[in-house]
Parts: structure tokens; C-alpha cells; sequence
């Protein structure tokens, strides 16, 4: 995550009680376990707590690959073929180095995805931390006295192979669109104003978001309450977005 967020990765660190946070790269740090000890916990509650998105496949192959790791068979020849099998079919597969290394190896056949229902409303609230965002749309426009139109767009973007989930986002929101914006990549929208100020901001009133995208979160819904009482409509109102917009997601500065 972004080192905005070290607070976040400590909760998730003191939370699981175990792993290590550590740089990665000029603004990101990472969470990590790899004791194979301390591995047990975090299987145990994904287990308990499943994934519903296409990442709950790597996580079924990761924990098949670990329970041959605890019995010892990675230290056998058929054992080790397995885990190299279950490693070209998990993320994005083999690496070139271990292809040339070992050109024959079939990759483990790929679980299905039994469910993609939102059982707990805190995982909406956790998963748009880590991958929705509230952004607001300033243009221009000939038809408004100040020249400007605001639209205040929450979305949640996602890899279309997880397209069912986005669509579940619709039925449980009661409101938005999924939209394709690449050959590989599509988001959940809602722009609608009365579902944002009806339906988006009251849920996460409810079901607070954790980390930094909370405080962009709190900007989205000062604009939405301006706009409620049509200041967006008037110059100072639209002062007021612009400087609230100019501090929100990567333009943020704590």
C-alpha cells in the first residue's frame, strides 16, 4: 500500500500478531508473513473469513501448496512437482527462470468460484479501501451560471474476470453501472446524485472505512452536502469543491 497507509498495515500487522512491514519501492511499504509457522494464522482466517473475488483461486492453490510444504512432500520429487504445478497456475504463473528450468510442468487444475455474495457489509467497507475510490468530476459547462459542472463518481475497479462480483455491487448497493474501461480491467459506478447521497454515503456511515481513503471518503461527503444545498451552483460554493477536491486521493497531503 501506499506509506500514507502505515498506520492501516499496523492494525493488519498487530491484528494477525504476526509478519513484518518493510519498503517497497520509493512510496510503498508491504505487509508480509513468511514464516511457514506464522502462515497457519493468516490461512486460518481466510479460511474462516473466504475471499469472493477471482484472488479466493490463488488462496485455495496457496493453501493446497502449504499443506504439502507442512507434510514434508516438498522435500519429495513427486511432492515437489505439485508445488511447482500449483505455482503455474497461481498469480500470473511461472516465472521465465523456472520454465527454462523445468519445461514440463502441467499446471494444477483451477478451482471454481462457488460464491460471489456479499455476506458481511464490512467487507464492501474493506475492500473499497484497498481498491474503490471517491473522486469528483469538475467540467465545464455552457448550461450552469458559473461555467462548471460537478459530479461527485464513486467506483470500484476490478480485473474483468471478477465482472460477477461488480455486477453483485449493483444488486446489493441497490444502484450503479459496471463499465469497461480496458481489454482487461472494468469498474462499478455510481454518479447518480441521489444514490450517492441515498445509498453510498449512508452505508458508509454505517460501515466506516479504515485508512486513508477514509479522509477522502469524509471530502467526498463535504461536497455532497454542498451540492444538497446547490452551492456547487454558485462561485464561492464552487471555490469551496475545487479546495476540497485539490486535497483529495493522490493529491492528498497530510
Amino acid at each position: 500500500m501506499h506509506e500514507k497507509d502505515m498506520d492501516l498495515l499496523i492494525k493488519l500487522q498487530n491484528f494477525f500478531g504476526v509478519g513484518t512491514i518493510t519498503k517497497h519501492g520509493p512510496t510503498a511499504i508491504q505487509y508480509k508473513v513468511t514464516s511457514i509457522k506464522d502462515m497457519l494464522v493468516i490461512i486460518t482466517h481466510c479460511t474462516k473469513f473466504p475471499l469472493i473475488t477471482h484472488k479466493s483461486i490463488d488462496f485455495l492453490l496457496f493453501k493446497n501448496a502449504y499443506e504439502l510444504v507442512m507434510a514434508k512432500l516438498h522435500l519429495t520429487g513427486a511432492g515437489f512437482k505439485k508445488i511447482l504445478s500449483i505455482r503455474a497456475s497461481l498469480n500470473l504463473g511461472l516465472t521465465d527462470k523456472l520454465k527454462l528450468a523445468f519445461p514440463n510442468v502441467v499446471p494444477a487444475t483451477i478451482p471454481t468460484i462457488e460464491n460471489c455474495n456479499i455476506q458481511n457489509p464490512n467487507w464492501l467497507s474493506g475492500f473499497t479501501s484497498g481498491d474503490g475510490c471517491f473522486n469528483i468530476i469538475v467540467t465545464k459547462s455552457p448550461h450552469t451560471k458559473t461555467g462548471y459542472r460537478v459530479v461527485l463518481r464513486f467506483q470500484i475497479t476490478q480485473h474483468n474476470r471478477d465482472i460477477p462480483l461488480l455486477n453483485s455491487f449493483i444488486t446489493y448497493l441497490e444502484c450503479g453501472r459496471v463499465e469497461s474501461f480496458s481489454p482487461s480491467a472494468s469498474n462499478f459506478v455510481v454518479t447518480k446524485f441521489s444514490d450517492i447521497t441515498d445509498k453510498i454515503i449512508p452505508f458508509f456511515e454505517k460501515f466506516p472505512i479504515q485508512g486513508i481513503k477514509s479522509l477522502d471518503y469524509i471530502s467526498f461527503k463535504q461536497i455532497a452536502m454542498l451540492m444538497k444545498e446547490n452551492q456547487h451552483l454558485t462561485p464561492e460554493g464552487l471555490e469551496k469543491i475545487k479546495l476540497i477536491k485539490s486535497n483529495m486521493n493522490q493529491s492528498r497531503k497530510l
